[in-house]
């Protein structure tokens, strides 16, 4: 098994398609197919399952891939340490922000890795936290914001700052009462409101608050969109529970909206900054972690980032 190998492997399970894997490596199908054929006997076990539809890995195949990826990852990253100037830090940086962050952060974190360190190339990703959760697992992102402590034990967590969560609406919205700038929890519970699926951080937030003063909300639609949750509720389908920062974005489109504080509760998420491990950290990932810092509490401290409370390595950024 090789470095080469590994490679094609990868790019055929990406793909679906050894066909469509050849076009993307720019090596002949037949050649693939061998070095294919190889890597099954070396490994001993099928690697993929084939259909007149493409591929898909088997069990197996799924835990080389993920490992695989890892390995690949690991091996770009040390050649390009090596090749890279002296005092010039190269690399690229995989970081995972959930929907609602990246409407506030993902801009300006990217403008300042830009201009601060222009070698470094940043993959965004955005996603569920789930999602994310599952990503920093198969160390498939160096650096990950979540919303639990122990989300993954076995790996750092920096708190940032907490999130005040407000029921969300429209600005022309008959719901609540023009003037209004708070409602009550059994309020909130009353509306027709469109929230994310229980897999969501999120979602689990909210419904622990409403548990513990036994209300039973009054869910009309689940959407783990952002965007789609949103057009929704700009459509006047019904509200929803979400921290201020998804206001920016819409305010940019033209929309009008509502934030809604709660009186008698105070529902929050506190937001923690995941790094892989020491180990494998590399400088350039070292160096976007202690960016975004920078930029989160810089964007709190200036009031572009409201709602907002900074905890740990945010409030001393």
């Amino acid at each position: 098994m090789d470095i080469r190998q590994l490679r094609y492997f990868v790019q055929i399970v990406e793909s679906e398609s050894v066909s469509k894997a050849s076009r993307q490596l720019f090596v002949a199908q037949p050649a693939l197919s061998q070095q294919l054929t190889k890597l099954e006997e070396e490994v001993g076990k099928p690697l993929l399952t084939r259909s007149s539809k493409g591929v898909v890995p088997t069990q197996n195949g799924l835990a080389l891939y993920h490992h695989a990826r890892f390995m690949l990852r690991q091996v770009d990253q040390a050649l390009s340490i090596a090749r890279q100037d002296s005092g010039t830090v190269r690399g690229m940086v995989t970081v995972g922000l959930p929907a609602t962050t990246i409407l506030t952060l993902g801009l300006p974190l990217v403008k300042q890795v830009r201009e601060h360190y222009p070698s470094i190339l940043l993959n965004v990703v955005e996603g569920m936290s789930g999602h994310l959760c599952q990503m920093m697992r198969l160390k498939q992102l160096d650096l990950a914001i979540l919303f639990s402590r122990d989300a993954i034990p076995d790996l750092d967590a920096v708190p940032l700052f907490e999130e005040e969560l407000f029921v969300i609406l429209p600005g022309h919205t008959t719901l609540v009462a023009p003037g209004r700038t708070s409602i009550t929890l059994a309020e909130a519970a009353a509306l027709p409101l469109i929230l994310p699926t229980g897999m969501h951080g999120l979602r689990r937030r909210i419904n622990a608050e409403f548990d513990q003063r036994n209300l039973s909300p009054h869910i009309v639609a689940e959407i783990d969109s952002l965007s789609l949750l949103m057009g929704c509720v700009y459509d006047g389908m019904g509200a929803s529970i979400k921290p201020i920062s998804v206001m920016s974005l819409e305010g940019q489109r033209g929309r009008t909206w509502r934030a809604l504080s709660i009186s008698d509760a105070r529902i929050d998420r506190r937001n923690y900054l995941y790094t892989i491990a020491p180990d494998m950290l590399s400088p350039a990932a070292a160096l976007v972690s202690e960016e975004l810092k920078t930029v989160a509490a810089r964007l709190v401290e200036s009031g572009e980032w409201p709602g907002i409370d900074p905890v740990g390595a945010a409030a001393v950024a």
